[in-house]
């Protein structure tokens, strides 16, 4: 049982690994997919018992902190047997998900109670109009009482992520920072990233992390800097004074965190992806459903880690192209 991960090559501990679960989701976000998004047949994608395989080989390589994104990761058939799976892996430290929280009413404690300890929690505004026009499908009635469920079922500190976008959203950054005068969660603003096909549509509406605070910072109150502006994952933490939560910036695009980045993403179909803006992918499923040993399986996560790279392109214009973010997991 070896707990050490490789180093890569510019000596970062990869340790964090992000599993998308499915590439299918139960909304349709502007800056995510196109409305009539089609997805990979299932038999393409890793089945549970590859899934639970994987992961035991990761966690046996060093990996401790495992986040289930999607897609949506709650439309996942078994999401609380899965869960469970993951959770009794030896190995596995923190276990958390993203989601867009729609049907985290119904499944908060049962994900809970399956060994889920945290989610991160999708709003991008608090207007029941804007929320409609920017995930198309949704309702923020249902999100509201995920989180609701959530903070009742234990998974907590509750972090909500709110992507900007310009001509969407920018404004709601001041009501959605005033959440954390009264509750204890972090706000987490996202500066939107370039991908695939939607790409020229985000180079656009890009607004920056700098413009979101100095919104915020006017409209309610100067902002305090938690950590002195250390990186709590990849956000720079920020309070207004006397909140109970705080929030956090997360700016890919203008002040890029590569140096300390410490995950991989494992994608629905089973590929190691060492960087989200980056195209490079080792697969790990085709030799495993080909009979590959636990060897093999694992010099090739280690041949991915020893390559990841040291960080996106978007300075140089490379844009990934060959996915959707929905088909990595954010």
């Amino acid at each position: 049982y070896n707990c050490s991960m490789p180093l890569d090559r510019l000596s970062r501990n990869i340790h964090y690994l992000r599993v998308s679960l499915t590439d299918r989701c139960n909304l349709r976000c502007v800056y995510c997919m196109p409305e009539d998004q089609t997805f990979r047949p299932k038999p393409e994608l890793m089945q549970d018992e590859e899934l639970l395989t994987l992961i035991r080989l990761c966690a046996e390589m060093g990996f401790d902190k495992f986040r289930l994104t999607g897609g949506e990761p709650t439309v996942r058939a078994n999401i609380v047997d899965l869960v469970r799976g993951i959770a009794q892996t030896q190995g596995v430290r923190s276990l958390s998900m993203t989601t867009n929280g729609i049907l985290l009413n119904r499944l908060a404690k049962p994900l809970a109670e399956a060994g889920l300890q945290r989610v991160n929690i999708s709003i991008d505004s608090l207007d029941a109009q804007k929320f409609k026009r920017l995930t198309r499908w949704g309702s923020f009635e249902d999100v509201w009482e995920g989180i609701k469920a959530s903070e009742e079922a234990g998974l907590t500190p509750i972090k909500l992520n709110a992507v900007v976008v310009r001509g969407y959203n920018e404004e709601d950054v001041v009501d959605l920072a005033r959440l954390t005068l009264d509750h204890a969660w972090q706000m987490r603003f996202i500066e939107m990233m370039p991908f695939g096909d939607v790409s020229e549509f985000q180079t656009t509406q890009i607004v920056s992390a700098e413009e979101m605070r100095k919104r915020i910072s006017e409209a309610i109150a100067p902002l305090e800097s938690v950590d002195g502006g250390k990186l709590d994952g990849e956000a720079r933490l920020y309070r207004l004074p006397d909140s109970k939560g705080d929030l956090g910036f997360i700016s890919s695009v203008t002040e890029p965190f590569c140096a300390s980045c410490t995950r991989a993403r494992l994608t629905a179909d089973g590929r190691l992806r060492m960087c989200l803006l980056r195209e490079y992918e080792l697969d790990l499923l085709t030799p495993l459903r080909q009979g590959a040993s636990t060897d093999d399986l694992k010099n090739i996560i280690s041949t991915a880690v020893w390559n990841k790279p040291w960080g996106h392109g978007l300075a140089h214009n490379m844009i990934p192209m060959n996915r959707v973010m929905s088909e990595i997991g954010g």
